[in-house]
């Protein structure tokens, strides 16, 4: 299938563009071509979106949202046909990628109730006759960057928030999973969105994303991808004043104290590091046990890990798909040779399976390592796969020293039956989430997502802080006294 640009509400065709294929990780086949788009589709993309703006800033908030009840009814209707489509170009097993199509109707039905509150404030003015209030502006352009692990999630974290505060958008999704993005504006167009107000264009980040965040009609950027790159993005965004909004790694850890529930603790682990097969921003890749335990815990995680099946995602008993391409394949067995060359002792896995139908695709051994070093590379780099690192500690203190030591703070976690001990962590553990006797994934859409440090720069997707990326604050003076009152002035008692 040949997905085209959705640029001013119209699929444009354009065979001088040069074409990449979509593949499927589970099994090597082809499942469609996407064109490599050029700065000229992007500078046609923004001036659509910004001529649509005007007029989509003007429609009622609760009209805005509006739209967004009926994206949520069109998800709910093609869920199942979207979690088959997401498996495919994606991987992650079809239990997981129905929670992601969920993820994305929840949004659309949270941001759409949004339309009916955009909280500002009244305050009372310090003169008399004189009213004082704060509304909530859009920006105008929202330029939106999204990864391939959740194509769907992310991007309704970051487009639904916009739409409702009154902004358009123009946005590049992953090569790699470009198929939810052609869904998703085929619902906008279903609902009777009006043309520009989403404009979806695909193509490769130097390109097409530089010449997002770089088009002086785009004055914001939203960007979830590596560090690396979204450090770009900061810069270039930066150098033309815009507002810029980045989540990127993480290196999440599971703190387990000796008092901990083990069978808890394991499913946590288990979940938080092989679901979605490592691929994930909070997957856990370092595990803080209590000496105490950690032999008991090891042994547990090592049979439990013999037990998971892996395979095609649409197969509902396997447990574990492939990781999306080759060159994430060679980088995750990469860090692995390094653990081994740096004295971790594997425990199991640590390799490439090329055995039978798995030899079609892309497939790494979900990988335990043991006696890690808290400062070696194993333990502070994201790996982005099915790889966990154990590391021995003997108190609490030590535990969250330990956490709090690598660049990223996205999620953690800590399993204890001590409500003093917890209560401790979530107080020091310096990550933007921390959860307690549960693994480090699974957020919910009406709480703030993003994290310290090398993780983001400060500000949220999801939640009512997302509309804080995408609007501007207008303060509003009313004086109705019939003269000239000068504020800290004519108030001087």
């Amino acid at each position: 299938m040949k997905l085209l640009n959705f640029i001013g509400g119209e699929w444009i065709e354009d065979n001088s563009l040069q074409t990449m294929p979509v593949i499927n990780p589970a099994n090597g086949e082809q499942l469609g071509t996407i064109p490599l788009s050029t700065k000229f589709q992007v500078e046609l993309a923004a001036q659509k979106a910004k001529e649509a703006q005007k007029q989509w800033a003007l429609v009622p908030a609760p009209k805005r949202a509006d739209y967004l009840y009926e994206i949520a009814f069109k998800l709910k209707e093609k869920k199942e046909h979207l979690a088959q489509i997401l498996t495919k170009e994606m991987g992650k097993v079809i239990e997981e990628a129905r929670g992601e199509v969920q993820e994305g109707i929840d949004m659309a039905l949270y941001m759409a109730a949004e339309g009916r509150r955009l909280f500002g404030e009244t305050v009372p003015s310090e003169l008399p006759n004189k009213f004082a209030m704060s509304v909530r502006a859009p920006i105008g352009v929202a330029g939106l960057i999204t990864p391939w692990n959740f194509p769907i999630a992310i991007a309704t974290w970051k487009s639904f928030p916009a739409l409702v505060a009154g902004n358009t958008v123009v946005w590049k999704p992953s090569n790699e999973t470009p198929f939810m993005a052609y869904e998703l504006a085929k619902i906008v167009e279903e609902v009777g969105l009006p043309p520009g107000v989403v404009n979806v264009v695909f193509g490769s980040g130097p390109t097409v994303g530089t010449a997002i965040v770089e088009h002086p009609d785009i004055r914001v950027i939203s960007f979830t991808g590596s560090t690396t790159t979204g450090s770009k993005v900061a810069e270039l965004g930066g150098k033309h004043l815009k507002k810029v909004s980045l989540e990127m790694g993480g290196k999440n850890a599971v703190i387990v104290m000796d008092d901990a529930n083990l069978d808890l603790a394991l499913e946590g682990i288990l979940w938080s590091a092989f679901g979605t097969a490592g691929q994930r921003c909070t997957a856990c890749s370092r595990v803080i046990v209590h000496k105490n335990v950690k032999q008991e815990l090891e042994n547990r995680l090592v049979e439990a890990t013999k037990q998971l099946t892996i395979g095609d995602g649409l197969d509902p008993s396997v447990k574990v798909g492939p990781v999306i391409n080759k060159a994430a394949l060679e980088k995750i067995n990469h860090y692995v040779q390094i653990g081994k060359q740096q004295g971790a002792n594997l425990l199991i896995g640590g390799e490439i399976l090329s055995e039978g139908e798995l030899s079609k695709g892309y497939y790494y051994a979900p990988t335990i390592f043991t006696d890690v070093e808290a400062t070696s590379i194993l333990a502070q780099e994201e790996i982005f796969g099915p790889v966990i690192s154990i590391i021995e500690v003997s108190s609490l203190e030590e535990a969250i020293e330990v956490n709090n030591g690598v660049k990223f703070g996205l999620s953690s976690s800590i399993f204890s039956q001590d409500i003093n001990k917890i209560f401790k962590a979530q107080q020091l553990l310096d990550t933007g989430i921390v959860y307690v006797n549960a693994g480090t994934t699974g957020a919910e859409i009406h709480l703030p997502f993003g994290g310290t440090k090398g993780t983001g720069n400060g500000h949220r997707d999801s939640g009512q802080a997302a509309l804080d990326v995408y609007t501007e604050w207008k303060s509003i003076y009313v004086d109705y006294s019939g003269k000239l009152q000068r504020a800290q002035i004519d108030n001087n008692a």
